[in-house]
């Protein structure tokens, strides 16, 4: 049968801070998702793993300012984001450099009504890439593929 995975990987002219790609997401309707009672972020290190955290929504400050120390530059990060409004979310996960940033659609992932087992891309799309054109966004790519 196989499952689905998709993906919007977004490309910026200049790096880009978790705190500034949250500021501009909640401009238009997004937040870090604190749907379980608190705030889900990640941070790779120098053994490679990918480690996840929790943080009270209350200690959100000092989780921005982990994910953003200078120290964390060469690895990914990623911090859990959710739309309220349209009952959705997902991680987004930021790059070495931070010039590329993915978002993956993880948290009640919207698909296309006609085609339930294909995500729908195009709202994702409508939903984020407003919030990034004013941030240095160069570009986007929005992929699904079957595993």
């Amino acid at each position: 049968m196989g499952s689905r995975a998709a993906d919007i990987d977004f490309t910026f002219t200049d790096p880009i801070t978790v705190r500034g790609a949250l500021d501009s997401l909640a401009r238009v309707g997004w937040s870090m998702d604190v749907s379980l009672g608190g705030l889900s972020y990640m941070i790779d290190d120098e053994d490679g793993m990918f480690e996840w955290y929790s943080s009270s929504p209350a200690g959100a400050g000092e989780v921005l300012a982990r994910l953003d120390d200078p120290g964390n530059l060469p690895y990914s990060v990623a911090v859990d984001v959710y739309h309220p409004e349209a009952g959705t979310g997902g991680m987004l996960l930021f790059l070495p450099g931070r010039t590329e940033v993915a978002f993956v659609p993880t948290i009640d992932r919207r698909s296309v009504p006609a085609a339930p087992g294909f995500t729908d891309l195009a709202w994702y799309l409508r939903a984020l890439v407003p919030a990034f054109v004013g941030t240095g966004l160069e570009g986007y790519e929005a992929v699904e593929i079957k595993h």
